[in-house]
């Protein structure tokens, strides 16, 4: 059932946040996050647009390095002579990726968000250097990891910046922003890396990142200067490290790691029975319970506090985000993989012809946006992604080598709209359900779980690919040996066998890939249980102190941000 949140407090969602009038100061808390309602001091529509531009190009760096590496790697492991390391360049990001996320949702909540962007985006930037100037395969893997820990700052910092500067009310149009800039650098990636490498060098999917990121870090410099530090980060830097949950953070991170490399390496580089992936899981698995102890034991100091953790909208939206990007990453690197091996494509030509799916994202991610703040409620947004990215995902199950352009096109589509709509909506869910003390840790908790699911799924449809393509090759009369194939490229087909058996060796890769989407059209289906278990809750009607109460005026207690009836009407005009 529908429902205003500001007139009902669910039990588990807002049992923290209260009237102003009330005299309960919790909504804030002593080690309050980013204010959820806008800042004291907002700034000017020119600078909001500055800033939020600024938040842009940092989100595509780093959206961009998630994908735009797949089309380099066969130009980079000739230039190193580095097949062995191809998995590595893949995972170092993902790893320090997921292993630093749940750590910024600490320091965003422990000190101002925009020197925290600034830092992450730093170390984002030193990555792409040393991996832009690096004339070995392990400084390159060394840059990736670099990569992936500023990356891990980013996207979060970016939504925390817009709840710092933004009404509530108002913030799924700039998230919807946001969530279009990811989707367009996620799928643009192969296109870019593919045109640098043809056409200039490899080199360039990393020094791109040089200049945007420069003008992102001038832009938040000069213009988001008036964001309000937390009142967290008056306390002493003793207090503040143990707010960091040191403890937690030491076992959280080899946990994600031997988890992540089980998953990489299992049916791939090594069987799933072998010795090493028994025994990651294995620790991975010790290392996970001493975890929940861990959190058990810190309460709300822990990385995850115990009030985030049990709250249906983060779980909920958790298990959306975690399917639906899932399958967003699947479709991302195969499609690509379709168009060259399937259809002939040059690997700058593959990125062209995904750019349906580009654009469907895109528009739709920035119609969802103004929908969503148009109406309020953000749940039929992510029920509709469910449907479209299952339905357009499934029309993908059916390529062949004989599909027609009317077909892939139109697929796309369907499935770009249903990632267009779904996005971005389970950040706008915690920012209008978490007291603001929370949203910090809420958000990294969420983008965490994405982020987990991409390198999660991406990995099962490596493992689907690879089996299902060696079992094709070896039940056929193809002359090449099925193991060899793996290593070669996907637009080498034709140098590998003579040209009678070309057709044949075209049926068994479409096979393999289109059993890959069916995981996809599995994770976009599962999505609908993080979907359908999320609140109806309205970004219109929560009882936030400042932008969008309706109360009489209450004076701003003492380091809790909250803003008078003054405040509200200058916060009215973004």
């Amino acid at each position: 059932m529908r429902e205003n949140i500001s007139n009902r407090v669910p039990p588990n969602e807002m049992q923290k946040s209260e009237s102003p009038g009330s005299g309960n100061e919790q909504n804030t808390g002593e080690t309050g996050a980013l204010s959820t309602n806008g800042p004291r001091n907002p700034p000017s529509t020119f600078q909001l647009t500055l800033v939020i531009v600024a938040l842009c190009l940092a989100v595509f760096c780093q959206a961009l390095d998630t994908t735009i590496i797949a089309t380099a790697i066969p130009r980079i492991t000739d230039e190193f002579n580095s097949l062995g390391d191809v998995g590595w360049y893949g995972s170092a990001y993902l790893l320090a990726n997921c292993a630093s996320l749940l750590s910024y949702g600490k320091f965003y909540n422990l000190f101002p968000a925009q020197w925290v962007f600034l830092a992450a985006l730093g170390i984002f930037e030193l990555g792409s250097l040393v991996c832009g100037a690096t004339p070995s395969s392990v400084g390159l893997i060394m840059g990736r990891v670099l990569q992936g820990i500023g990356a891990g700052g980013i996207l979060s910092g970016g939504t925390l910046i817009i709840a710092a500067t933004v009404p509530l009310r108002r913030r799924p149009m700039f998230q919807g922003t946001l969530g279009a800039m990811y989707a367009l650098a996620s799928i643009a990636g192969p296109l870019m890396g593919g045109a640098f490498t043809e056409y200039v060098t490899w080199r360039f999917c990393f020094y791109i990142n040089l200049p945007l990121g420069f003008v992102s870090a001038i832009v938040i410099v000069l213009f988001a200067r008036k964001l309000e530090p937390p009142p967290g980060a008056l306390s002493s830097l003793k207090k503040k490290a143990k707010e960091l949950d040191p403890i937690g953070l030491v076992i959280f991170m080899p946990m994600i790691i031997c988890l992540l490399l089980a998953i990489q390496w299992g049916g791939t580089t090594y069987p799933w029975n072998n010795a090493r992936i028994i025994i990651l899981f294995v620790l991975s698995g010790l290392l996970l319970l001493a975890f929940i102890g861990i959190q058990v034991w810190q309460k709300d100091r822990a990385m995850v506090p115990r009030s985030v953790a049990k709250q249906r909208t983060v779980w909920a939206s958790c298990v959306f985000s975690f399917f639906l990007f899932g399958s967003l990453l699947i479709i991302t690197y195969y499609l690509p993989i379709w168009f060259q091996a399937i259809k002939g494509d040059s690997a700058s030509d593959s990125g062209v012809h995904i750019l349906p799916l580009l654009l469907g994202s895109v528009i739709l991610s920035l119609i969802a946006g103004g929908m969503v703040a148009a109406v309020g409620y953000y749940t039929w947004a992510c029920l509709l992604a469910t449907v479209l990215a299952s339905v357009g995902s499934g029309l993908m199950s059916t390529f062949t080598p004989d599909s027609r352009i009317g077909h892939w096109i139109g697929y796309q589509a369907i499935y770009g709209a249903g990632i267009g709509f779904g996005l971005q909506q389970p950040l706008i869910s915690i920012q209008t359900v978490l007291p603001e003390n929370q949203v910090a840790e809420g958000t990294a908790v969420v983008i965490f779980i994405q982020t987990f699911g991409g390198a999660i799924f991406l990995a099962v449809g490596q493992n689907i690919f690879s089996s299902r393509l060696i079992a094709n090759v070896r039940a056929s009369n193809i002359p090449i040996n099925a193991d060899s194939l793996l290593s070669q490229g996907a637009t080498s087909m034709d140098s590998l066998v003579p040209p009678e058996y070309l057709p044949e060796l075209r049926i068994a890769y479409n096979d393999a890939i289109i059993h890959v989407f069916y995981a996809a059209v599995a994770t976009a289906g599962l999505s609908i249980i993080g979907s359908a278990l999320l609140p109806w809750y309205s970004v219109k009607g929560k009882s936030n102190p400042g932008s969008e109460q309706k109360n009489e005026p209450v004076e701003p207690a003492s380091g809790t941000g909250i803003m008078d009836r003054r405040q509200e009407s200058t916060n009215e005009k973004y």
